[in-house]
């Protein structure tokens, strides 16, 4: 009898039942988050680029930056672990995608057995033989309830979230790297800074010496020039471990060594020019975050996980089945009527387990209870990371304005204070306390304008820009 005709009529019938699936309905969770941000903006026009769609060579535009930024993708181990485990995602996807088409295989087999004389029919010993040769299918389910099938769909997004938990590690080590880089400009700034406060305090510490010789000078005076030189001292000493220390902190980032003779020598306000960010409405701008899509893909494949888990209620049957040949001699395995068939369904009927299914069914729901959380809780953190950030963005503007308005007027302090020392009109203690005031105003303008780029570096992260 051919069996073709019947199996195919079988397959064809269970193709469409094994389209179903007994995953709830997916609806993306509300957003957790209110319609507008905390600090007013303005709304970007439609022409605008978002931070998303900007890719991190046009926000950062420093030839060296870029440079670091780009050995930093190719050399970095975290990346090239989240790198890996895409892929590793990605072909287990292709695992499971493989349960839901039968696999053909073609087996051939040769057996030979001694039957001893006792057991014989004949009444004698004789040597069996057996050839065979078929091409079949061995225990294909039939996925009548979609087990399967919610089993792909959850391996589906698993590597989806993989592939967007890369991206999310991109955007990080981007922004690390950037501001890696800020930190060594600032820290070689101050210690520029303070480099140039010793020399100017040296010369004046070498003035007053002289005059002290020559008993214009009191002693007060003298040991008061000599704070001023080594309060400098113990400022280039600490700046320059602290360079050594970011310096190191970017080898780790960038993935190999980096010299200090690398990085050209910048200012804050020459390494940097960050264009200006539009920010647009937060349902627009937090669905552009990898991190946000990440939990969604998440929260689909818990949901999916609990159709497989209801499916496990309902029978499952398995299909074995094969065409081929048979012979007791080689040469005629495919000759005259030796065919052979095998066809086996089987059918599982669950009764009693114990309650493992009902546990099963339980714990895929209470995994999508703890997905819709993260992805709540990943939506509400990516708002406040966006909100300080323009709430930072608007003081820190008004705080480097500030800033530079005091180094001016310390600066000119001064200027006017050692004017009237030299002259003789004021001690010693003025120009000291001017100084001072400088000094401190132009270290605090430095970490100012510093904590203005990470603040800027920071908005374009906490806007899903720097994956790309």
């Amino acid at each position: 009898m051919n069996r073709l005709p019947t199996l195919a009529l079988l397959f064809s019938l269970a193709a469409p039942l094994a389209g179903c699936s007994l995953a709830p309905h997916y609806e993306r969770p509300a957003s957790p988050v209110g319609e507008a941000w905390a600090e007013p903006v303005a709304t970007a026009g439609a022409d605008a680029v978002q931070a998303a769609d900007m890719a991190w060579r046009e926000f950062f535009t420093n030839p060296t930056l870029q440079s670091l930024i780009a050995d930093a993708i190719d050399n970095n181990r975290d990346l090239r672990v989240a790198a890996l485990n895409m892929e590793r995602a990605a072909a287990q996807y292709r695992i499971q995608r493989a349960d839901r088409l039968p696999t053909v295989g073609l087996d051939g087999a040769h057996a030979s057995q001694r039957v001893a004389e006792d057991l014989s029919s004949r009444g004698e010993s004789y040597v069996s033989r057996q050839y065979t040769a078929s091409i079949g299918i061995a225990a294909f389910e039939l996925d009548f309830f979609g087990r399967v099938k919610s089993l792909t769909d959850a391996a589906l997004e698993q590597y989806l979230a993989t592939e967007e938990a890369h991206r999310s590690a991109r955007l990080s080590l981007v922004s690390q790297v950037a501001m890696g880089w800020l930190q060594l400009v600032a820290d070689r700034e101050q210690l520029r800074l303070s480099q140039e406060t010793l020399d100017s305090q040296r010369a004046t510490y070498d003035m007053i010496r002289r005059r002290f010789e020559q008993g214009v000078a009191s002693e007060l005076t003298l040991w008061q020039a000599q704070t001023s030189v080594d309060t400098a001292r113990v400022d280039i000493a600490r700046y320059s471990g602290m360079v050594a220390e970011d310096l190191n902190a970017l080898s780790v980032l960038v993935g190999r060594p980096v010299k200090s003779e690398e990085i050209p020598e910048y200012a804050l306000n020459g390494a940097t020019d960050f264009p200006e960010l539009p920010v647009g409405l937060p349902s627009e701008v937090l669905l552009n975050r990898p991190d946000i899509l990440q939990q969604e893909h998440l929260l689909r494949a818990a949901n999916a996980n609990i159709g497989a888990a209801r499916a496990n209620f309902f029978p499952s049957i398995s299909l074995t089945t094969s065409l081929g040949r048979g012979s007791a001699e080689l040469h005629d395995l495919f000759g005259g009527n030796n065919g052979t068939w095998l066809f086996s369904p089987s059918l599982y009927l669950p009764i009693f387990d114990t309650g493992r299914n009902l546990a099963t069914l339980r714990v895929s729901e209470a995994d999508k209870k703890i997905a819709v959380a993260n992805y709540e809780k990943a939506i509400q953190e990516a708002f406040r990371e966006v909100s300080d950030a323009l709430t930072l963005r608007r003081t820190l503007d008004q705080q480097l304005e500030a800033s530079q308005s005091l180094v001016k007027a310390t600066s000119e302090a001064y200027r006017l204070s050692d004017a009237r020392y030299r002259s003789g009109v004021d001690s010693y203690l003025e120009v000291l306390d001017s100084q001072r005031a400088m000094y401190a105003a132009q270290q605090s303008c430095v970490s100012v304008r510093q904590a203005r780029d990470a603040n800027l570096v920071g908005l374009y992260k906490a806007l899903g820009g720097g994956w790309k």
